[in-house]
């Protein structure tokens, strides 16, 4: 039976009245602001005491990372994607099952307004250094059966000992995954599985070294979970 990670209340989440600006003055804004959590130029800093201090995950990539009608609405409604924050060991807590999430130690993300979130979109997704490692990539999506693709998921590849793949089933150490199809475009959710160093020197993800089948499997699966009944007929 697959075992439920208990969150520990709710997370506090900040609320700022953040605004746009003139279009000349937006990058240089948006660069200010974002650089307080989130590295805002590459490449990633292979440093560990970087990695362990950091708020938030880079941005420097994020035209190729994130889907852009996604990014646009997340900024305007955030809601956490880190469990436990970008370094979990700083927000866990000795719990009667085991490790917990310690809610109180968590912060949220500001939201913004609806054309300050269209700013920061346009802006961020302009940033894709990482254009190269996608072309290395031939992925199609496809499709898989829910349930082989859970097995493969938790059991196979391990996948959730720190992902959850439900709201309420996985491991609380990396980003959830039930939502990662609708923020992550394809082609990055594979080049990051196959060679997560290549993206982020020092992050916690490691490296399967998966077969390019194995991957497509994975990938296929969060497109299974992610999608609209609707669109995955």
């Amino acid at each position: 039976m697959r075992k439920v990670i208990a969150l520990g209340g709710a997370a506090l989440m900040t609320a700022l009245s953040i605004t746009s600006v003139r279009a000349a003055e937006a990058p240089a804004k948006i660069q200010k602001d974002c650089a307080v959590c989130h590295q805002m130029s590459g490449p990633a800093s292979p440093d560990l005491a970087a990695r362990q201090t950091r708020k938030g995950p880079p941005l420097f990539f994020t035209g190729n990372k994130f889907r852009r009608d996604w990014l646009e609405a997340w900024l305007q409604k955030p809601t956490r994607i880190r469990p436990a924050g970008d370094f979990a060991p700083d927000h866990a807590a000795k719990g009667p099952e085991g490790d917990a999430v310690d809610a109180a130690s968590l912060s949220g993300h500001p939201a913004v307004d609806a054309p300050a979130a269209k700013q920061i979109a346009d802006y961020l997704m302009t940033l894709t250094p990482n254009t190269a490692l996608l072309a290395k990539e031939d992925y199609t999506p496809g499709r898989v059966s829910a349930r082989i693709g859970a097995m493969d998921f938790v059991k196979f590849k391990g996948c959730s000992g720190c992902h959850k793949d439900t709201p309420k089933y996985g491991g609380f150490s990396g980003p959830e995954l039930h939502t990662a199809w609708q923020r992550l475009q394809p082609p990055f959710i594979v080049s990051y599985i196959r060679d997560p160093a290549a993206w982020e020197p020092r992050t916690l993800m490691p490296n399967k070294h998966l077969n390019t089948a194995g991957i497509h499997k994975l990938a296929n699966y969060l497109r299974t979970i992610g999608e609209k009944p609707e669109k995955a007929k």
